[in-house]
């Protein structure tokens, strides 16, 4: 997974960022756990020619500078949006997987104009009916980590939501995924989890946005993230679909070719004139 990627500057720390391509700035933020979940999408020809990919490990992955103590939502927006101001990037589609997701809709509610189109993979939603079920479904994972078994919680919560071949699924797509997974287990467990549930938005965030949304959905990812599509679809009328049929949580990793084709007929809609 040690895709070569320089430092950059932002918000007093030094994170790792990839810029790849020309064309149409597209700023990928990972979820919690695979740090290079973006790595296979940037790889499909679909996509490669026409957009500049900007993919960063967030803090407390890879080797980005940990977090210590809390650290928000809300801030891992801003880390987000001074990273493209350091880019001199003024306006950029924005991707975002799971936790990632939810970063990416803080970022669009906090600054739309700087954001021309959303692309959501499962983001995650804990404001949805089932969100109680899925947390208490995480227990047993947390338990594990609070005994200081990291790679048994990071094994039970990706079993949770990228089936029992999760290892291989994300090993054969993303090299070193799984080992790398395990060594920043202290930022999902102490860091991200609690930032999840202390985050709040709702309604009268979401009319901030205005940009086009896709939605990315796996078939088999169950109905936490059926309930997000649901949710995002009230709040944004304009969310179109992608449901990739036999995928689940792990979408991109499962599927690059898929993804690829779906997000590039998306943002071929958005893109800036004469690009």
């Amino acid at each position: 997974m040690r895709v070569a990627m320089e430092r950059v500057g932002v918000n007093g720390v030094q994170l790792e960022c990839q810029c790849s391509g020309t064309g149409d700035p597209v700023l990928l933020i990972h979820g919690s756990h695979i740090a290079g979940s973006f790595i296979p999408l940037i790889a499909e020809v679909a996509l490669a020619p026409r957009f500049q990919f900007i993919r960063l490990h967030r803090r407390g992955f890879a080797g980005s500078e940990p977090v210590s103590g809390v650290f928000t939502i809300e801030q891992q927006a801003a880390d987000c949006r001074a990273l493209l101001e350091s880019l001199g990037v003024e306006r950029a589609h924005v991707v975002g997987h799971s936790y990632g997701g939810v970063i990416a809709l803080q970022l669009a509610a906090e600054s739309p104009a700087l954001v021309r189109s959303l692309v959501l993979l499962e983001p995650a939603l804990v404001m949805v009916p089932s969100a109680q079920a899925f947390f208490e479904s995480v227990a047993p994972a947390i338990e594990r980590y609070a005994s200081g078994d990291a790679s048994g919680a990071v094994d039970a919560f990706m079993k949770l939501v990228g089936g029992q071949e999760w290892r291989k699924t994300v090993g054969r797509s993303v090299p070193g995924g799984p080992e790398q997974a395990e060594k920043d287990a202290r930022t999902f467990f102490e860091v991200e989890l609690p930032a999840l549930g202390s985050w709040t938005f709702d309604a009268a965030k979401a009319r901030r946005i205005s940009c086009p949304v896709l939605y990315v959905i796996g078939a088999g990812s169950g109905p936490l993230f059926e309930e997000g599509r649901q949710l995002i679809h009230s709040w944004f009328p304009q969310t179109r679909d992608l449901v990739l049929p036999d995928a689940n949580h792990l979408l991109q990793m499962q599927n690059p070719s898929a993804v690829a084709e779906g997000v590039s007929e998306f943002l071929a809609l958005t893109r800036a004139p004469g690009s």
